[in-house]
């Protein structure tokens, strides 16, 4: 062996020690947190526009770019003819602390809603897309409402909560508005905004925005109205919502999503188990194991 091929061999073997110390450290930093979105495509969701069959990602309205999950129109033919879609991560949760950072880019489409302009958001506790109907245009959910000033010096908070067949208690009753106002600062232009959501099944509900609690309530569950063409089967009103699927959103206003990150609240409680997590705030005791 020369001295190049034995130079080369250390080298590698050193990259693969340095590869394998960066898995083993992020093995042991870990905090809970589950990466949804990996940087590439969009396995792993499942995208519902209104008009079309589940699985029917018209247009490309949702794409993985640049390390993003962005909602484009560029693809679209004719009038906006409200094709309100929802990207779903496929797996459902209940207790959890879910974040994302998003900004809006670029016009609203021609002949969407007004009142979509830089308006967006994510959806939770929702039903399963696979039971949303093909001329459903909302799911029956809860949504974190995304919104960006307009006009200078006018207050346009985000980190709403808005309500498409469903309802929330509101200091301490039914609140029947479809939207309810955060305390959020008003953003302008394309800046990112980071917000998260604290959910404890079918309890307390936080909306944060930039590290600020914006936003509490209470007994997600469905009800009200704004949902539409839905099966009848799915609407049992009063039914107190303790998880759901989580969705992106796009409803006519171009957006960017990225860092899609949630952590799962519920599990093992006990100090003494193998398995026990500080971040765990909801106990599972069937959940503990015993070394």
């Amino acid at each position: 062996m020369n001295k190049q091929q034995l130079k080369s061999q250390v080298l590698g073997a050193s990259l693969l020690l340095l590869l394998g110390c960066g898995v083993i450290n992020s093995q042991e930093t870990n905090d809970g947190w589950e990466t949804m979105y990996n940087g590439n495509d969009l396995n792993g969701w499942t995208t519902k526009v209104h008009h079309y069959e589940v699985g029917d990602n018209y247009a490309d309205t949702f794409r993985a770019e640049d390390d993003m999950v962005k909602v484009r129109y560029d693809k679209y033919e004719g009038d906006f003819n409200n094709r309100f879609s929802h990207l779903y991560y496929d797996k459902p949760f209940s207790d959890f602390h879910f974040t994302v950072q998003y900004r809006f880019v670029g016009e609203l489409y021609t002949g969407a809603p007004e009142y979509t302009i830089l308006n967006s958001g994510v959806m939770f506790h929702s039903q399963d897309p696979r039971t949303m109907l093909k001329e459903q245009d909302w799911p029956i959910s809860v949504e974190i409402q995304f919104l960006a000033g307009i006009e200078e010096g006018k207050e346009r908070p985000t980190g709403n909560m808005c309500s498409p067949g469903t309802d929330v208690v509101f200091e301490g009753k039914i609140d029947p508005r479809h939207c309810i106002n955060s305390t959020s600062d008003t953003y302008y232009g394309n800046q990112w905004v980071t917000a998260e959501l604290v959910v404890y099944h079918d309890s307390l509900v936080k909306h944060i925005i930039n590290g600020k609690t914006v936003l509490e309530y209470t007994k997600p569950q469905i009800g009200g109205e704004v949902a539409n063409g839905y099966d009848p089967k799915m609407k049992q009103d009063g039914k107190l919502l303790k998880e759901g699927f989580i969705a992106l959103q796009s409803e006519g206003q171009p957006i960017d999503f990225r860092d899609i990150k949630i952590r799962n609240l519920k599990g093992c409680t006990d100090p003494k188990a193998s398995n026990y997590k500080e971040y765990y705030h909801v106990s599972d005791t069937k959940a503990c194991t015993y070394n």
